[in-house]
């Protein structure tokens, strides 16, 4: 799964590489992105636009946001089928732009935090769904969700699924609303194919939404193992 990730790239190189018009956000550096906080996406409509959608996705059939579950992931094996995401799979794919996402690596007992991030530092592109949600007072919704998949070699050594990562050539696809065909659209997703990925410890601050500096992103040594014997004798 993906349940938080850090973007500290600029809006100026953001919208250089993934060609957007128009920007409607200043960003500034977050280094622990959480479900429920506010994420940017970029979004095909007339033309290409850097917005803001909050993370978790609320279907625009659902009666009331509040007493829904908001849906950080859809899994990519069933999201064009799922009565919650099919819609958005069809009329609502974006992007979410990230520097890195975190995971948790299961060792007995322990959950270790890990960074996962492209060796050379370039930004990522996690395939998103997006939908908006009206309210009585015609005032606007909008959230989204992150795809998961497959993982590849580096990020399967952590967990057994990933954030979709798309190619530059499948980014321009996913945005496309020309292309319908679910099939197609789900070949896209498909675990990382580039190799170049890096994962490292991390301090467990990162377990604090509110803890937001760059400091999370530095490695840190992995904690020793715990010792089940003396646990087990209470020592």
């Amino acid at each position: 799964m993906c349940g938080r990730f850090t973007l500290h790239h600029g809006t100026e190189e953001l919208t250089e590489r993934f060609a957007v018009e128009q920007s409607l956000l200043d960003l500034k550096p977050r280094y622990n992105i959480a479900p429920s906080q506010p994420v940017a996406a970029v979004i095909q409509r007339e033309s290409r636009v850097l917005a803001e959608l909050q993370w978790g996705l609320v279907p625009s059939w659902v009666r009331d946001p509040a007493e829904s579950s908001r849906m950080i992931n859809a899994r990519a094996e069933s999201a064009a089928t799922r009565p919650a995401f099919r819609n958005a799979f069809a009329r609502g794919r974006c992007l979410i732009p990230a520097s890195g996402w975190f995971e948790w690596r299961r060792r007995g007992r322990q959950r270790i935090p890990m960074l996962l991030r492209r060796r050379g530092g370039e930004p990522l592109a996690l395939a998103g769904l997006y939908e908006r949600w009206k309210r009585s007072d015609d005032a606007v919704l909008r959230t989204c969700a992150i795809l998961t998949t497959e993982p590849d070699e580096i990020a399967g050594s952590v967990h057994d699924r990933m954030p979709a990562v798309l190619t530059a050539e499948a980014c321009e696809a996913w945005l496309d609303r020309g292309i319908e065909d679910p099939e197609r659209l789900s070949r896209l997703l498909r675990p990382y194919p580039l190799g170049d990925l890096v994962a490292h410890p991390v301090s467990d601050r990162v377990n604090r939404p509110d803890e937001d500096d760059p400091a999370l992103l530095e490695e840190v040594e992995l904690p020793p193992p715990e010792d089940h014997g003396q646990l087990a004798l209470g020592l």
